[in-house]
């Protein structure tokens, strides 16, 4: 049934007459949002990261029984010649294989007076720039020997600053100092957290004449269960394999859990700013009860009143995910945070966007409907008495 509802601006004009009260609220939700959006931001932030790090053409081989852990893999040296030797449909450029023998490992790197912390860093051959396709050089050069090539991202994961690892300065780690060459990028991916060196370098500090993994890209419409059973077939050399893509994909698996707790905690976050809400405007509205209940003598029905009361709650909150996103996106988006895996930059994209707005306007409007159903079941002669 139709009711006549209250003048638009009505809500607006309210959340004027109490300038204090509305700024505190408005406060309030702002810092809400911009907490949803850090959460949310770490998450897209997360599964960006790794679904750009595989490249559906490239293989792993790598220890059998290893599962994820890449850097505990051990294989031989000989690895790196028997596959293409073995394997047809290698991609190849002017006869040379795309095939990237790489040692790969988590160890404690210092920089300049800085306590180490643990660092990632792989051993890695010119091969590696046709395999690794998302890898840039964006400062200085490829590493010759005694050198290090580091991942942007790098310096977020060791908690160093950019100075402190720029091109021409040093850094330490398995017992060796190593001067920075330059400095990559590799597309948001997992490897911009990495240093990298040449792979016999690396093996001769680690007195280790082996490697962790062989990097292979296969051509166009190439049979990957080859491949397969090429590793399968060779018992002596213990091998697996698996396609990047799936590697990183089982490593979103594995970092389910923590998705899940970044999801906890925006409920939890919200949650509160439910109750932060619902306490602030039963503050508002219980203070109103006498203009209310003039409202309804008037002849407006406590739906009409419930819709404006609504409105002023939607009208902050949508005020506050505007500031919010906009206080996200210029200084959350792209801040870079430490993580087991390395370092990735918070996402603040379309998605977050969405969610983060959709959370404030949620949060407006569920603030809003207990305070004011329970103002507007009072009778209206009590509520014209109420003081």
């Amino acid at each position: 049934m139709f009711f006549r509802l209250l003048p638009w601006e009505y809500a607006i004009r309210n959340l004027f007459r109490r300038p204090l009260r509305t700024c505190l609220t408005f406060a309030g939700l702002t810092t809400v949002i911009v907490l949803v959006f850090v959460v949310v931001g770490f998450i897209r932030g997360l599964e960006r990261s790794l679904a750009v790090s595989g490249d559906t053409q490239t293989a792993i081989i790598f220890s059998l029984g290893m599962g994820e852990n890449l850097e505990y893999s051990s294989i031989p040296m000989r690895t790196s010649d028997l596959v293409p030797a073995s394997v047809s449909g290698i991609q190849q450029r002017f006869g040379q294989k795309y095939v990237s023998p790489e040692l790969y490992l988590g160890t404690q790197v210092s920089v300049g007076k800085s306590e180490p912390s643990m660092g990632l860093v792989r051993g890695v051959t010119r091969s590696a720039t046709l395999v690794r396709r998302q890898v840039e050089i964006e400062v200085g050069g490829w590493p010759n020997a005694g050198e290090v090539l580091i991942g942007r991202m790098a310096t977020s994961k060791l908690g160093a600053t950019e100075a402190e690892m720029s091109v021409g300065k040093s850094i330490s780690f398995e017992g060796q100092v190593w001067r920075v060459s330059g400095v990559f990028s590799a597309g948001g991916s997992a490897f911009e957290s990495e240093a990298w060196c040449r792979l016999d370098d690396l093996q001769q500090a680690m007195k280790r004449q082996d490697l962790s993994i062989v990097a292979v890209t296969l051509a166009p419409g190439s049979d990957f269960a080859e491949l397969d059973l090429f590793c399968k077939e060779r018992l002596d050399l213990e091998l697996q394999t698996t396609r990047e893509t799936d590697y990183y994909a089982s490593l979103q698996k594995d970092y389910g859990p923590v998705r899940w707790l970044s999801w906890l905690v925006v409920l939890l976050v919200s949650g509160a700013g439910v109750f932060a809400g619902l306490n602030t405007m039963y503050g508002s509205v219980l203070g109103r009860i006498p203009e209310l209940s003039m409202l309804q003598t008037i002849g407006f029905l406590r739906r009409a009143v419930l819709v404006s009361l609504i409105q002023e709650g939607v009208l902050m909150a949508a005020a506050a995910s505007l500031l919010a996103a906009m206080i996200a996106l210029v200084f959350v988006n792209g801040v870079a945070v430490r993580f087991t895996m390395g370092a990735f930059s918070l996402r603040i994209d379309s998605m977050a966007v969405l969610i983060g707005c959709g959370v404030g306007l949620l949060l407006g409007l569920f603030g809003a409907i207990p305070p004011a159903i329970r103002a507007l079941r009072m009778p209206i002669v009590d509520g014209l008495k109420a003081v």
